[in-house]
């Protein structure tokens, strides 16, 4: 059996990590390094740094911070945020980024997945998804930081990206970010159904019973989190430990 990872998330404006409801409604949360080092040394599997600020006002990947986050931690780290080409992922890589993941330009353009899958491997490409979904039950990925609609159906969207050379699809619920209320497990369940690439869960998180339910019921590879670890509401030992205790197989 492949074991299940935990992912601590770190929204990221200029240099400081933020979290918000929704993507808005933005508060401090502290350094980007320091936090990143603190769960790194806490057992976290992974970490997610996404620059949200990046695409929407058009702003240079955080190349510098990379470097320092690189410099900072021993556990791999994926990347987001305003990379559109791959001359922004060859810097992310060389900055000593793991992964990077791509999601507004995407979108744009989906030859990117191709292009970069192509010159550096599957296995660094994230494909990022914010989903909403509407009153007609239609789930549809947003660009800019959620901010934007597109005409991306979630699930062909998702299996568009994994044929296009994705190696992993990271699902945001646009509903239930920053709401702490559960991830919506029946749509990562379906997700999971129609792809063969792992699947990390984001957007929801309140509770131990929620990160178990996303990854049985949800059938997700993985648990993104954010809120619940920057505020102190549990940490990575606890849940990991409580996981354990309902035999899900953590690392």
């Amino acid at each position: 059996m492949v074991a299940k990872r935990i992912i601590p998330c770190l929204d990221v404006k200029e240099g400081r990590t933020v979290k918000g409801v929704n993507f808005v409604g933005l508060r401090d949360v502290g350094d980007a390094v320091e936090l990143g080092q603190h769960y790194a040394r806490s057992g976290a599997d992974e970490l997610v740094y996404l620059d949200i600020s990046a695409t929407r006002e058009g702003r240079a990947t955080f190349t510098k911070l990379v470097e320092r986050i690189s410099d900072g931690i021993n556990i791999p780290f994926t990347v987001g945020g305003g990379i559109s080409t791959l001359e922004d992922a060859a810097r992310l890589l060389d900055a000593g980024a793991d992964k990077i993941s791509v999601n507004s330009a995407a979108i744009a353009d989906p030859g990117l997945i191709d292009r970069i899958a192509s010159r550096y491997g599957s296995q660094f490409l994230v494909l990022a998804i914010d989903a909403r979904q509407g009153a007609d039950g239609i789930w549809r990925a947003t660009t800019h930081g959620g901010s934007r609609p597109s005409n991306k159906e979630l699930f062909a969207w998702a299996r568009e990206g994994q044929e296009r050379g994705a190696g992993e699809i990271l699902f945001t619920s646009m509903n239930h970010d920053g709401t702490k209320q559960g991830y919506p497990c029946d749509t990562f369940a379906a997700l999971a159904e129609q792809l063969s690439i792992p699947i990390i869960a984001s957007g929801g998180a309140g509770s131990v019973e929620d990160i178990a339910a996303v990854l049985t019921r949800g059938r997700a590879d993985a648990a993104l989190a954010a809120s619940i670890f920057h505020f102190g509401e549990i940490s990575i030992p606890e849940l990991k430990a409580q996981l354990k205790q309902r035999n899900i197989c953590i690392r």
